[in-house]
């Protein structure tokens, strides 16, 4: 019942956020919102800043799980396949997604005035990074590691940066998408000309 409750408050915060930023959280209004009292939020996460953490914790699990089917031992082939599903899916057009991405962004430009909040966001940001840098390892597996995290940065970077600009009606979704596969298909293209020191190219 408790793990229940905590879970209504943190889809509570994430609804809330995603509609109204992350600045504007107020106790009252998501007790409100979630169905429980003020004393049972603080209980669970003592005060704003610890909501703000789980809540980007949560919504981080939370796209996790719809962007991965935990699958580790693809081929290369499947690899690209996987990739472009992975980031592909950060563009649904679900009230779930839209939620959780709308949410990210709140939470990722509140942490330039709620400096509590950049160690979550960052952890959160270099599991990301590491998971794309993963399979396109095993895309191109002569690259060097500095090479991979370069080029899944560039990814995730580039995928906030659309999701924001599909989410506000500046870009529309299948463009986004298009912009998504072709970003992908220039940073395999480029690892392809990089070589882990001792490598030899794949025959």
């Amino acid at each position: 019942m408790a793990t229940d409750r905590r879970t209504a408050i943190l889809e509570g915060a994430a609804r809330l956020i995603a509609r109204r930023g992350a600045r504007g959280l107020r106790m009252e209004e998501l007790a409100a919102e979630a169905g429980v009292s003020t004393a049972l939020i603080y209980y669970h996460f003592k005060d704003r800043t610890g909501v703000l953490r789980h809540t980007l914790e949560f919504i981080s699990d939370r796209a996790e799980r719809y962007t991965s089917d935990g699958d580790v031992t693809v081929d290369r082939h499947d690899a690209r396949h996987e990739l472009e599903r992975s980031l592909l899916l950060e563009f649904q057009d679900t009230p779930e997604v839209r939620e959780n991405s709308a949410a990210w962004g709140e939470l990722r430009a509140s942490a330039i005035f709620e400096p509590e909040l950049r160690d979550v966001l960052a952890g959160a940001t270099l599991t990301w990074i590491h998971e794309v840098a993963a399979l396109l390892g095993r895309i191109q597996p002569t690259a060097a590691a500095p090479a991979l995290t370069a080029s899944a940065e560039r990814l995730t970077g580039l995928l906030e940066g659309l999701s924001t600009r599909w989410l506000s009606g500046a870009l529309p979704l299948s463009h986004a998408r298009r912009l998504v596969q072709e970003a992908a298909s220039v940073e395999i293209r480029g690892l392809s000309r990089t070589r882990r020191p001792g490598r030899e190219d794949d025959t």
